[in-house]
């Protein structure tokens, strides 16, 4: 029986590998010794990964394979792996981790309280990232108290943070210094905390309200609650792009708004997903430069995307445009593997970087085949 799974295994690998040559303009794979909940592009060409164990783990910035970027002749360049170019030890687990732009340095939360540790990624010529310091949260607790906690961050090394409506704050790293503070009457967990421009950003919630601030003034921040549902109890992830909001829930309904009214949905849609397995990293991210496109993942051990363009005003069922399966297909006979972060260039339209809860990490440039059948 051993012997016939794992033929069989074999054999749906060696098929995936085969439809992968028509589907794939690049894809590259990678082995973490641990699994990542973190993808954090610092350039075009270097992203950070960290573990999640309770002990010690390792922070690292590994560079994409040079093949990736060779736009003629890929078959002459010999650099076809990632490499590891900075890297240093934590002493707990890394949740939440962001570059903050302009810097050489990146954010971290260990989903245990609400601090934050700032890092310096190979300074002073060094190819050690070491932790320089730390930023108390707004409120003095444990995250397990409720909410997931999240991490914005901007030029002039400004970071929001927080695990609640109610403790958002926006901190100057530099100098410590409290920017502004969040004042909401409820404590609602966050799933999503993100700048809309330098002074406006945006707080999702897990009850599928959305807060609109702007941190110029001390006026309430709007609250705008979720989209009619369909009854049941579900939980909501937000992502934001320059003028759109998508709300995705447990059950696998995606709403997409304008930024400008995100209580009235513009468009919906049922995903095909497995939408009772999901995990609490659950995560619907827009496409930076490619109009109209989500990514999807946290259901199972696939990435989606989605073409929101095409969606209607009624709910219906639709299928992805793409799926990436690599990571469930390439996993061991059993193994309950799922997404554990994804993530777009932002620069290049059809590439992501995925990781998944085996440690693998892949890198992938997807074909359109809808456009490459016209």
């Amino acid at each position: 029986m051993l012997k016939m799974e794992e033929t069989d295994f074999n054999d749906i690998l060696d098929d995936w590998f085969i439809e992968s040559l028509k589907t794939y303009k690049d894809l590259h794979v990678y082995q973490l010794e641990h699994p990542t909940q973190v993808l954090e592009w610092t350039s075009g060409k270097t992203v950070c990964v960290a573990g999640f164990s309770p002990s010690t783990n390792e922070i690292l910035e590994l560079h994409l394979p040079l093949k990736l970027f060779a736009d003629d002749n890929k078959g002459l360049c010999a650099e076809r792996d990632f490499k590891v170019v900075h890297g240093g030890l934590t002493d707990g687990p890394v949740r939440v981790l962001r570059h903050v732009p302009g810097t050489r340095c990146v954010v971290t939360n260990d989903g245990l309280t609400s601090d934050l540790q700032v890092w310096s990624v190979g300074g002073d010529n060094s190819d050690v990232i070491r932790l320089t310091g730390r930023v108390e949260g707004r409120k003095r607790r444990s995250v397990s108290e409720g909410g997931s906690f999240r991490i914005a961050a901007r030029l002039s090394s400004r970071v929001l943070h927080g695990a609640q409506s109610s403790d958002v704050q926006l901190t100057q790293l530099i100098s410590g210094q409290i920017l502004y503070a969040l004042e909401t009457d409820s404590d609602d967990p966050l799933s999503s905390l993100q700048f809309v421009d330098d002074v406006v950003f945006l707080a999702g919630c897990s009850s599928g309200n959305v807060y609109i601030a702007d941190t110029r003034t001390s006026a309430a921040p709007q609250r705008h609650p979720p989209p009619a549902s369909s009854g049941e109890s579900v939980l909501w992830w937000t992502d934001v792009s320059s003028c759109s909001v998508v709300r995705l829930s447990s059950a696998g309904q995606a709403v997409i708004s304008d930024l400008r009214n995100p209580a009235a949905a513009v468009s919906r849609a049922q995903l095909d997903v497995q939408s009772g397995r999901c995990n609490p990293d659950v995560r619907a991210s827009w496409a930076p430069a490619l109009d109209g496109c989500i990514a999807v993942s946290g259901f199972s051990g696939a990435v989606q995307i989605y073409n929101t363009s095409v969606w209607q005003t009624e709910s219906r069922e639709v299928q992805p445009l793409f799926e990436h399966r690599g990571h469930a297909v390439s996993s061991q006979p059993g193994d309950d593997v799922f997404v554990t972060a994804h993530v777009w260039h932002p620069e290049r339209p059809r590439t992501l970087l995925s990781a998944a809860s085996d440690g693998s990490v892949h890198v992938w440039d997807w074909v359109d085949q809808s456009a490459a059948s016209c």
